[in-house]
């Protein structure tokens, strides 16, 4: 049988260890009085609470540290020290961290409010696009279609769903492409029945939309089928 030699401890444990062997020995063990030779000077002991590599064992001061209950406690002092500076470092980078995730999060609600969501106090113009009779795209399978437009402002649109459209909840936006991915802008609410026609208005704010081409989409929201019109922008 093969026996796998132990890993030697590292060095700076070693030298805690030898360390509180040593305090336990002297100070611990009954040796209250200060040994022999001066003091070693506050940036030594700053160093060997450290445990900085500078340190050298041999070294007599590190005998006279371990054996002296003065220089002992400056020791215990400087290495609290150290903790409690380690600890409000730690915590300053924790409140540094959560207040930039709230300020970002702040600013892209800002941000998706003012490229998607209405805004309030705003006079809104009011259009109607009638849809009853238009084809539409749905998934890749192009139809027949009705070119629809709005102007770049706040609207208020009256959507008429197509012919057989059933009730529910809609999404209408305005898109650049057919993937949806990207909304310029877009609102929700019911489809409410006038007959046989299924509306459905919501608020449009196309201030910021460039001119030209696009794409107007309904999504009913129980079944999340999308249908696309083409849409220019004036």
């Amino acid at each position: 049988m093969m026996w796998r030699k132990r890993d030697s401890p590292p060095a700076q444990d070693r030298f805690e260890e030898w360390f509180n062997r040593k305090r336990e020995e002297s100070v611990l063990g009954g040796q209250v009085a200060a040994p022999p030779g001066p003091h070693p000077d506050d940036s030594f002991l700053r160093n060997l609470a450290r445990k900085s590599k500078s340190i050298n064992l041999t070294d007599p001061r590190v005998d006279h540290a371990a054996s002296c209950p003065l220089c002992t406690r400056k020791l215990l002092a400087f290495k609290n020290a150290k903790g409690t500076s380690s600890r409000r470092v730690a915590l300053t980078a924790i409140v540094a961290c959560c207040v930039l995730v709230a300020v970002t999060f702040v600013w892209l609600s800002k941000r998706k409010s003012r490229e998607i969501g209405p805004t309030p106090n705003v006079a809104a113009v009011t259009r109607t696009v009638d849809l009853f009779n238009a084809g539409s795209y749905r998934g890749d399978q192009p139809a027949p279609l009705q070119s629809v437009s709005l102007p770049a402002a706040m609207v208020k649109v009256t959507v008429i769903l197509p012919r057989y459209s059933t009730p529910g909840q809609y999404v209408v936006a305005v898109t650049e492409d057919q993937s949806g991915s990207n909304p310029v802008a877009k609102g929700v609410g019911p489809a409410i029945s006038d007959g046989s026609r299924e509306l459905v208005t919501v608020t449009l704010d196309l201030r910021s939309a460039t001119t030209g081409p696009h794409f107007l989409s309904t999504t009913r929201e129980q079944d999340q089928a999308s249908y696309y019109y083409p849409l220019d922008i004036r």
